[in-house]
């Protein structure tokens, strides 16, 4: 019983075509039933031959096809012609009927089966797009798989040439940190880029939340700006942990950002910190911070202020 329960299912919804045997049963079942219908019909009205039997036409095209849909529209329309519930004789207007019932049924056994070509190839399109999903997240999982044990090599060699050398090696460290954390937030959207908020507080997270205040509604960042992003984020979390805003116990931060007309607005406003002496010459890390918002037509501006540092980015937020 469940097999013929699964061979109608999948014959109705078209995923397989049902065995002939099981097809022909089903018009046969479609055709009792129409008859039937007919028969309580006449009761009202003698002279319904054939209009019970479209509906059978009709249900068994869509479960078995269009050849099962002709061979049902022909013994419809013998049923129609040589079973009579009332006194009536086969004359010219049964004929006429008939005639006009075989050309209604052609046009339903048309239509179904078209509407079944339709379906079965948006089925299978669907199938392979379906396929070709998968096999991409298959292979851009593997390609994370390889750039983090790269990364993870990278991180390993520089640490064992630098092991002399600490300060340059502190440096190095926590920028691979920050565009590996950045890389994981990114492929968690399946590599389209990441939210602003949540980019932030992967960097200031390990200062305590209670040091810093976002203020922004949520904006998407496309993956390549927000790797730059990363980077000055980082750059900016770090002097404040060395110099600025989380060097000392009152000191805080609010980052706010909005985004207008396609382009995005930062201010980093650092509060409370140790005042800000004689600046030196601009570092890698200043450099950095200048340069790395040109790719999106954008600009850092920094200014010391005796209240903490104050730092305004702008850029333009590509379209992907």
């Amino acid at each position: 019983m469940v097999k013929v329960i699964d061979e109608l299912r999948r014959g109705w919804r078209g995923t397989s075509r049902p065995s002939l045997p099981f097809a022909l049963c089903f018009a046969a079942s479609c055709l009792a039933i129409s008859t039937a219908a007919r028969w309580l019909l006449s009761m009202i009205r003698t002279d319904i031959y054939f209009t019970p039997y479209i509906p059978a036409v009709f249900f068994a095209t869509a479960f078995g096809g269009y050849r099962i849909g002709m061979a049902t529209a022909g013994l419809g329309g013998l049923l129609g012609i040589f079973i009579n519930f009332g006194q009536a004789p086969t004359d010219f207007a049964r004929l006429v009927l008939l005639t006009i019932f075989l050309i209604v049924c052609g046009l339903t056994i048309w239509g179904v089966e078209h509407y079944r070509l339709l379906a079965s190839k948006q089925r299978e399109i669907s199938e392979r797009l379906i396929r070709e999903r998968e096999y991409r997240r298959l292979v851009v999982e593997e390609l994370q798989h390889r750039l983090k044990n790269k990364v993870s090599t990278i991180h390993a060699v520089l640490h064992q040439v630098l092991q002399n050398q600490p300060q340059v090696w502190a440096g190095i460290d926590h920028r691979m940190r920050a565009l590996s954390a950045t890389d994981d937030l990114i492929a968690k959207v399946d590599g389209r880029g990441c939210d602003i908020k949540e980019l932030l507080l992967s960097e200031l997270g390990p200062y305590g939340h209670v040091r810093f205040s976002l203020n922004g509604e949520r904006l998407f960042l496309p993956a390549k700006l927000a790797v730059s992003l990363a980077l000055i984020f980082h750059e900016l979390a770090t002097n404040a942990g060395k110099y600025g805003a989380f060097s000392s116990a009152r000191g805080l931060l609010q980052v706010s950002w909005s985004a207008t007309d396609g382009r995005l607005n930062i201010t980093w406003d650092e509060t409370e910190g140790p005042s800000i002496g004689t600046v030196g010459e601009p570092g890698f890390g200043t450099k950095l911070l200048q340069s790395a918002l040109k790719a999106f037509d954008g600009k850092t501006e920094i200014t010391y202020l005796k209240s903490g540092l104050h730092c305004t980015m702008q850029c333009r937020i590509p379209a992907s």
